[in-house]
């Protein structure tokens, strides 16, 4: 289901709810609109909505974590790629060819996180993605330094493409992860209540239904940009690949 069908579903329930609130003041008997059942029901809702406060900044905060971590793992992987092919640059003519290897399988992997796709961005931590890197690994060992120094930049070269294995991307892919179903259930159940109460002791008028439209609005908002934070590979808020595509401009050179 996509983060905008959610948020329009968690709309659809926050402000059905406090339209309920406002049909149900005008049928329910006076009784239960006394200033003491006001006094207990505001008490009920403010400890659901600081419950509910809570929890939604946990979510933004963690939310905005998981980006950042994506972030991170997208600028580190672009600098030990440019720090590779520059050490290969170092060791001699000799790696060309593992120069070419290693861009064409990093142009390959910047199309597969631009494509969003989940069963494409299954691919990074699949048997083919492992081979490419290991066959890369055998192209190293496979050198034959004649100096000192060529040893020395093999032996790093080595170091740094074990540094870009398959669980450099799995970093990646695992700053990535859905909310769990129940905690949004119970969220949005939390937020129906609040606003449910809100129409249950409000008069109704036009500028009540535009506030609780408007709040209702906003609730779902937060909720589909926490959504969005929280898969940065797909959707409306997505990772930059700039730094990556920028570093395709500096290897083989």
């Amino acid at each position: 289901m996509s983060h905008l069908v959610i948020a329009l579903i968690v709309f659809v329930a926050v402000f059905s709810s406090a339209l309920l609130g406002l049909y149900l003041r005008t049928v329910l008997p006076e009784h239960h609109l006394s200033e003491e059942s006001v006094n207990v029901v505001k008490l009920a809702t403010g400890l659901i909505a600081t419950m509910a406060a809570l929890v939604l900044g946990l979510l933004i905060s963690s939310a905005k974590s998981q980006l950042d971590t994506a972030n991170a793992a997208i600028v580190r992987n672009t600098a030990s790629v440019v720090n590779l092919d520059r050490v290969l640059a170092e060791y001699g003519p000799e790696t060309q060819e593992i120069r070419a290897s290693l861009k064409r399988n990093y142009i390959a992997t910047i199309q597969i996180l631009a494509s969003g796709d989940p069963s494409q961005l299954a691919r990074l931590e699949s048997a083919e993605a492992a081979g490419r890197l290991e066959e890369l690994q055998r192209q190293l060992q496979a050198l034959s330094p004649r100096t000192d120094e060529q040893r020395q930049r093999q032996t790093q070269a080595i170091r740094i493409l074990d540094d870009l294995s398959a669980a450099r991307w799995l970093e990646l892919l695992g700053a990535t992860g859905p909310i769990p179903v129940p905690l949004l259930i119970v969220l949005v159940s939390w937020l129906a209540m609040i606003f449910g109460t809100f129409g249950l002791f409000t008069q109704r008028n036009g500028t009540i239904i535009a506030v609780l439209f408007t709040g209702a609005l906003s609730t779902s908002e937060a909720i589909f940009l926490i959504l969005e934070m929280d898969t940065p590979l797909s959707g409306m808020v997505r990772l930059s690949l700039t730094p990556m595509r920028d570093a395709v401009a500096l290897l083989g050179r």
